[in-house]
């Protein structure tokens, strides 16, 4: 499998600033790639370097192993705005527009509306299209060079629910095509569900880089709370089979090895007098796991 894309210590400075420190990344050929981070964590800054529209203070990157150009960026369909369409016109001719811009035939019009759900609205004007239609014509727009990399910022962003499983859904099809694809979210539940691979960001930094299959395999999380909590504490600091416990709002979230059950829990705190107000157990999400990542580096 060859290497899409490959930063090395990738750092963009705002004066004082660090918008993101020395970023190494390593994105491979048919990966749906989602970049993970709160607001400000150099998740926007990162897709605008390697898009040639923020220029890195320092490091480098490389599409297919070759350096930044022309011909490289052709390979890459991107959406890092709003999307941004005349409003008087219909869908159809917004992209004959694009087409004209990216020097390619207008020939893939009906096949990249069809492939995002709006070949049945092309004639209607933009100013007429609700939210996430905005947000498919945008997708369709990058795919009508039919690039093999697609590039996508927080594309669910400000969607209803409707909206959100029509934009994953697209995005799967996509990557079922064969097409690599980047995407920056902040919603976890949504990437757990359509990436194949992460990269965990904040306030600039990468924390953690793997697989969403491995990070998610074999988690067994139970979250436990009492009226008590250092004497809880206590008790669970005694418990076999518990692998990492944090403090969680006002729970403990114990990843705990998959032999050790509720029942079990509840059984040996009762035997030292400690009755728990919340016990819930839960296999592994991304969400969980992104939570446990930034707790480690907090």
């Amino acid at each position: 499998m060859s290497t899409v894309l490959h930063t090395s210590n990738l750092a963009k400075q705002y004066g004082s600033l660090t918008a993101v420190h020395s970023l190494d990344l390593s994105i491979e050929e048919g990966q749906v790639f989602g970049l993970l981070g709160p607001n400000g964590s150099g998740k926007t800054t990162t897709l605008g370097m390697i898009l040639g529209v923020t220029n890195p203070t320092s490091g480098s990157f490389s599409w297919y192993g070759e350096i930044p150009s022309p011909a490289a960026r052709k390979k890459i369909g991107a959406i890092l705005e709003k999307p941004c369409f005349y409003p008087y016109l219909s869908a159809k001719k917004n992209l004959q527009i694009v087409a004209k811009i990216k020097g390619v035939t207008e020939d893939r019009i009906g096949e990249v509306l069809q492939e995002v759900g709006l070949y049945d609205r092309m004639n209607d004007n933009f100013e007429t299209y609700s939210l996430g239609m905005k947000q498919r014509l945008a997708i369709a727009s990058a795919l009508l060079a039919n690039p093999p990399v697609l590039i996508l910022d927080e594309p669910t962003n400000g969607l209803d629910p409707q909206g959100i499983v029509e934009i994953r859904e697209i995005i799967q099809r996509i990557a079922a095509s064969g097409k690599t694809i980047i995407l920056a979210s902040h919603l976890l539940d949504e990437v757990q569900k359509v990436c194949t691979h992460f990269a965990v960001l904040n306030k600039g930094k990468k924390l953690f880089q793997g697989s969403v299959t491995d990070a998610i395999s074999g988690q067994t999380i139970i979250e436990i709370g009492a009226s008590d909590m250092n004497t809880l504490k206590a008790a669970l600091e005694k418990l076999g089979g518990v692998k990492n416990m944090s403090l969680i709002g006002s729970h403990f979230r114990l990843e705990v090895e998959p032999e050790v059950t509720i029942e079990y829990i509840s059984k040996t705190l009762m035997e030292q007098g400690i009755t728990p107000t919340h016990l819930n157990k839960n296999e592994g999400s991304l969400e969980q796991e992104f939570m446990k990542i930034l707790n480690q580096h907090a």
